[in-house]
């Protein structure tokens, strides 16, 4: 499970992969049993929105899944993610088992020590809890509303990329 800014965003680039099985979007890391978008987005419950994936092991690796997730989000950016604000958008992997868990950790230090952010890694690794799928109008939202994604995925696409040619720049100065 991937929390990473709106769940809208994060079903696209991982359920168009060959071996995804399965991309659920929905909330996860709350304190209230089934809750509602509006009671999430209104920040009643400590959920955050996030998808669950189901893959084909021989296909994917947990791994690959992590190093896909850090090309999705700002993991410098603990209260959101671009234009979705507040603690129900925070980025979070949640893993499922201690290998999980490893995974993450040592993907996360990987990206830290990698010097393509400028500001600390914040995505928090936490274990998974209840995953409450989301109402039928956010599945596949990208499929049902292809405009509107087409319109949100653009914006998000050129802040990453704004980011990464920032890194660049930076990499650039220090070697000049």
């Amino acid at each position: 499970m991937f929390a990473g800014g709106c769940f809208w965003c994060m079903v696209e680039p991982f359920e168009t992969k060959e071996g995804i099985i399965s991309v659920l979007s929905g909330y996860t890391g709350g304190h209230v049993d089934n809750p509602t978008y509006e009671q999430v987005l209104g920040g009643y419950t400590g959920h955050v929105e996030a998808v669950e994936i189901i893959f084909d092991t021989r296909i994917w690796s947990y791994k690959a899944l992590v190093e896909l997730y850090w090309q999705l989000t700002d993991p410098t950016d603990s209260n959101g993610q671009m234009a979705d604000r507040g603690s129900n958008y925070r980025p979070v992997i949640f893993v499922m088992d201690e290998e999980q868990r490893e995974i993450a950790e040592h993907e996360k230090q990987e990206l830290a020590e990698s010097g393509k952010y400028k500001r600390p890694i914040v995505t928090a690794i936490e274990p998974a809890t209840t995953f409450w799928p989301a109402e039928n109008f956010h599945q596949q939202f990208y499929r049902k509303n292809p405009k509107r994604y087409k319109k949100i995925q653009r914006t998000r696409q050129q802040f990453l990329a704004f980011q990464r040619l920032q890194t660049r720049i930076r990499g650039w100065k220090k070697r000049s």
